[in-house]
């Protein structure tokens, strides 16, 4: 258990019977009353975000999550295989778990898996991930307008916007966050 007082940013607590993560938080002294913490925390298991008071010396309890990495190894219809890199046991989710990550899972991509007490939370991607262009229409010559865009299908069958000059066949670093185009690949 610990104190509501001792919380930080990136903490995960056990609170009403759910895991959040707390997102923010302050610690609030009115000039009348008790001191009290003000939180915004995000539910591990549905993604919603609420704010909660808490009094000051509030006992909550922390919630221990486990996060694993695991390498993609291939999709089977819905079903999404990985590999844990240390064990080598493999491990089966979902597209309805995998969410909208599904777009950015190539062979060989390393992700984290958490888990509280064996109960599979959520994937964790890494920031950005490298993937193929493979159909997009050819850069018009003397089109030169400032930021320019044009469509591109990706190998994971994810469309983002990409500048003129971008051709089929390129390697290009789209961010998972929002699936913008970063950069070509190096």
């Amino acid at each position: 258990m610990i104190n509501v007082n001792d919380i930080k940013n990136g903490m995960t607590i056990l609170f009403e019977g759910n895991i959040y993560t707390v997102l923010e938080f302050s610690h609030v002294k009115p000039g009348k009353g008790a001191a009290f913490v003000q939180a915004k925390l995000k539910n591990l298991r549905t993604g919603s975000i609420i704010e909660k008071r808490f009094n000051s010396g509030v006992k909550l309890e922390k919630a221990m999550i486990e996060k694993v990495g695991m390498q993609f190894l291939y999709a089977n219809g819905d079903n999404y295989n990985f590999m844990n890199m240390e064990t080598y046991e493999q491990m089966d989710l979902t597209k309805e778990q995998l969410g909208d990550n599904v777009s950015y899972l190539k062979e060989g991509l390393d992700v984290l898996l958490s888990f509280y007490e064996g109960e599979l939370l959520g994937i964790i991607m890494p920031e950005k991930v490298e993937l193929e262009v493979i159909e997009t229409e050819p850069a018009v010559k003397g089109n030169t307008a400032t930021n320019a865009t044009k469509d591109a299908k990706l190998e994971t069958g994810l469309t983002v916007k990409v500048p003129l000059f971008i051709e089929q066949g390129e390697k290009i670093v789209v961010y998972t966050a929002d699936g913008k185009y970063a950069s070509r690949a190096n």
